[in-house]
C-alpha cells in the first residue's frame, strides 16, 4: 500500500513557488528551490519532449512561457533546455533534472499532461525515474487511459484523478475511476462540493486536495469540503 499520508499534511505549491511569472517562474528550477526552502509539496506538469523524455512544463505550446512558436512534443528535450522561461535564467528542465534538484526535500504531485497521439510512452517514463526516486511523490491526471497506465504500472506511489466538474456526466465519469485503483483526487474549487468528492471522503476516506487556490477565502471555503490546497499567488 502506498503511503499517502503526507499528501494532506501541508499546502502544495501550484507548479513551484512561483510569483506568478512575475520573477520566479511556474514550473522552472528557481520555483522549486523557493518550495523546498519554504517547506512546501510541489506540484507539478510533466510531458513528453520528442525524443521521449518526461519535461516539466504545462502548456502543450511554447509561446507563453518560452516566447516561441511550436509544441513541446516537437523539439527534443535538449533543445528544450535551451529555451528561457520568461526570459529569465530559468531553461525548461527535464523530470530527471527536477527529481535531482528536489532530492527529497519535499514531496512531489507530478501531474501528467495529456497530449493525444504523443503521450503513450509517459507513464511508462515517470514510473521508471519515479522507480529510483527516494523521496515521496504522488501522481495523477486528467486523462483516465493515463490513470488506468499509471495505475497499472505503480504500486508503491500514490495514483490520483485529477478532477473538475459537478454535473452528471462529469460525476459519473469520476465514479467509473474507482475502478481503477485511485488513492487520492485533485479537484477544481470552484466545484466543491459536489457528491463524487463527498463520497470518496465521507464512505472511502480518500483524501482530496484542491486547485487552484490564489486566496485565504478560497483556502476557507476548500477547507470546509477538501483535505488540502493546492495555491499560488499568496502564502496560506
Amino acid at each position: 500500500m502506498a503511503a499517502i499520508e503526507w499528501l494532506t499534511r501541508r499546502p502544495i505549491a501550484h507548479r513551484g513557488l512561483h510569483d506568478l511569472n512575475r520573477t520566479r517562474w511556474e514550473n522552472t528550477p528557481s520555483a522549486f528551490a523557493a518550495a523546498c526552502a519554504a517547506g512546501y509539496p510541489i506540484e507539478c506538469d510533466v510531458q513528453l519532449a520528442a525524443d521521449g523524455t518526461p519535461v516539466v512544463f504545462h502548456d502543450d505550446a511554447l509561446k507563453r512561457l518560452t516566447g516561441t512558436q511550436g509544441m513541446v512534443w516537437e523539439r527534443s528535450a535538449a533543445a528544450l533546455g535551451q529555451l528561457a522561461v520568461g526570459g529569465t535564467a530559468d531553461r525548461v528542465p527535464t523530470l530527471a533534472a527536477m527529481l535531482a534538484e528536489v532530492a527529497g526535500r519535499v514531496p512531489l504531485v507530478i501531474e501528467l499532461k495529456a497530449a493525444e497521439g504523443h503521450d503513450e510512452p509517459l507513464p511508462a517514463a515517470v514510473a521508471a525515474l519515479l522507480a529510483r526516486y527516494r523521496g515521496a511523490a504522488a501522481v495523477m491526471s486528467f486523462a483516465p487511459r493515463l490513470v488506468r497506465d499509471l495505475a497499472a504500472r505503480i504500486d508503491d506511489r500514490p495514483v490520483g484523478l485529477t478532477a473538475h466538474g459537478r454535473d452528471d456526466e462529469a460525476v459519473e465519469a469520476h465514479f467509473a475511476m474507482l475502478a481503477h485503483g485511485i488513492a487520492f483526487t485533485s479537484y477544481h474549487v470552484a466545484d466543491l462540493p459536489n457528491r463524487f468528492v463527498g463520497f470518496v471522503r465521507q464512505r472511502l476516506a480518500m483524501p482530496v486536495i484542491s486547485w487552484t487556490v490564489r486566496d485565504a477565502a478560497t483556502a476557507a471555503h476548500s477547507a470546509a469540503h477538501a483535505d488540502q490546497i493546492t495555491f499560488e499567488g499568496f502564502v496560506p
